[in-house]
């Protein structure tokens, strides 16, 4: 079996609304490349990253003069092929990799009969607990439903969604507002959920300074931890001196060079693997081995995932035995997909791990041409840029917030 073709699609997929950051916006959809990979004789393995466009697409045809007759289960030549580590100094294509492994381990659980969860050493739990991934947010651009802006609306919506999901952990995507009053909003969520576990991520824009005098008042609350307040591992351990809440990241480690530095001097004490960022779910797991070796907790990230990147980290988490927080996703603020069936069910605020074989989903070719024809449309979206703050150039660390009280419309294009 040997690879024959390989190619790329660019989507664009609404949400229910805009989701702010402390870096800009995502203005109403996601934007990601859906990669096939088939072989020679007719399976076809699915991948996915972020982002999209020309430039995106033509990365992966360029590919196919690397791994046109390459064997789909030399996943480790493959990496060094593709991402060689002093290659990679001048042409970084760790997320590139890890597309293509998606596609490839997708491949192999269909041509053996197993899902990739088995592939990677079996599956120790079937359904993988996710948290709300609670954001501030501009009205939804065509209904002008949606926004969250106050203290109000956040509980309202964060209820709403623990309703129909069954959410037990709420993690709040912060660095949007000044930090004194984003901790208002932590605090009433804390009092709003009593008994549920709290995460809040400003993205790594405070000063230490701002960080310790977050952490050190929210040290109350049931917290699972502070993720990237700062940026940088010095930061990070002069924070974790002065503040007795676990520190997260998904910034400041995120390969094995960072991660051995951690160990060496801790700054962080719980790693957030991402299938994409670490350039594969092999890379993730054995990351998380070095974690377990040297008792650090691990939670699965989210970049903004459609299903064939969620069905990942449903593989993912479901071979961690160390896999102590749930996982993060974005995924309940879609409003659709490009896989067969549609968005996946959250069950008691999990969802279950894919049975069939490889990843376990199928693309939908329709959903897949509306959604291709929407990004043609409308093409990219500045994801450093807010709509609502036109010039705005956030700094780091940052003192340019938002106003809550500033509750003009947006107009965002739709």
């Amino acid at each position: 079996m040997r690879i024959a073709d390989i190619r790329a699609t660019s989507v664009t997929v609404p949400l229910q609304a805009p989701l702010r950051h402390a870096n800009g916006c995502h203005w109403g959809r996601f934007i990601r490349t859906i990669i096939e990979v088939e072989t020679d004789n007719g399976l076809i393995g699915l991948g996915e990253m972020g982002g999209g466009g020309e430039s995106a697409e033509a990365v992966f045809r360029a590919m196919k003069t690397y791994l046109v007759g390459h064997d789909p289960a030399r996943l480790e030549e493959m990496r060094f092929l593709i991402a060689n580590p002093t290659a990679s100094l001048y042409n970084n294509r760790t997320q590139i990799l890890a597309a293509l492994e998606f596609a490839c381990l997708d491949i192999l659980g269909q041509a053996w009969g197993v899902p990739v969860c088995e592939i990677l050493g079996g599956r120790l739990r079937d359904r993988v607990p996710f948290a709300t991934y609670c954001f501030f947010r501009y009205p939804n651009p065509r209904t002008g439903a949606g926004e969250v802006r106050t203290i109000d609306q956040m509980i309202e919506t964060t209820r709403a969604q623990k309703r129909e999901f069954g959410f037990t952990t709420h993690k709040l995507k912060g660095g949007v507002f000044h930090p004194d009053y984003e901790l208002e909003v932590y605090r009433a969520m804390a009092a709003a959920f009593p008994g549920n576990a709290l995460r809040f991520d400003p993205n790594a824009v405070w000063s230490t300074e701002q960080a310790i005098r977050f952490g050190q008042a929210i040290e109350g609350l049931r917290n699972d931890y502070l993720e990237d307040p700062v940026l940088g591992l010095n930061g990070m351990r002069r924070t974790r001196e002065m503040v007795r809440v676990p520190l997260a990241t998904n910034t400041v480690v995120v390969n094995f060079e960072q991660l051995a530095a951690n160990v060496l001097d801790t700054a962080v004490d719980v790693i957030l693997v991402d299938t994409t960022f670490w350039g594969g779910i092999r890379a993730c797991v054995k990351a998380a081995g070095v974690c377990e070796t040297f008792q650090l907790g691990v939670a699965v990230h989210s970049s903004g995932e459609l299903g064939v990147q969620l069905a990942t980290m449903l593989h993912l988490g479901a071979v961690l035995p160390n896999l102590s927080f749930a996982a993060d996703a974005h995924y309940h603020h879609l409003t659709g997909d490009i896989i067969q069936g549609g968005l996946m069910r959250y069950e008691g605020g999990a969802i279950r791990v894919p049975d069939g074989p490889g990843l376990g989903v199928k693309l939908d070719r329709d959903k897949m041409g509306e959604y291709s024809e929407l990004y043609r449309r409308l093409g990219n979206y500045p994801y450093d840029q807010d709509p609502g703050r036109p010039g705005w150039t956030p700094i780091v660390p940052n003192d340019r917030w938002a106003d809550p009280a500033d509750d003009r419309a947006v107009k965002i294009p739709f």
